[in-house]
């Protein structure tokens, strides 16, 4: 049966800067646990800790450069790319170039904190 998502839930980002988390799909707002989708607005400056996380992350970026690091590469990813994490694989995501980025988001399952194990 269809659902109708009448409007995202803010949810709380980790970081060094505000980040806007804008879920749509995912455990908070649909309480949807198969998968998650989210629109990010991240501040220039921004940076979060590195994190292994046990679920797949798709990331389409709409404005800006976000910048992707893993443990054998760093990747910019800019305005019409997208790139793909998967799980247990360690990655760091950041915004650190004028204007910051903005991008969906798509975690397989859905995102969640007890999914993430970030770097401490």
């Amino acid at each position: 049966m269809a659902r109708l998502i009448e409007k995202p839930t803010k949810i709380q980002a980790c970081g060094t800067k505000e980040k806007k988390i804008k879920e749509f799909i995912g455990n908070v707002n649909s309480k949807t646990d198969a998968v998650s989708i989210a629109k990010m607005e991240s501040p220039q400056g921004w940076e979060e800790p590195g994190q292994t996380p046990e679920f797949d992350e798709y990331t389409i970026v709409l404005k800006g450069i976000l910048k992707v690091e893993t443990e054998h590469n760093s990747y910019e990813v800019k305005a019409g790319q997208a790139i793909i994490v998967v799980q247990h694989e360690w990655v760091r995501y950041s915004t650190p170039y004028q204007g910051g980025a903005e991008y969906i988001a798509v975690c397989l399952p859905a995102f969640s904190p007890n999914l993430v194990n970030r770097d401490r």
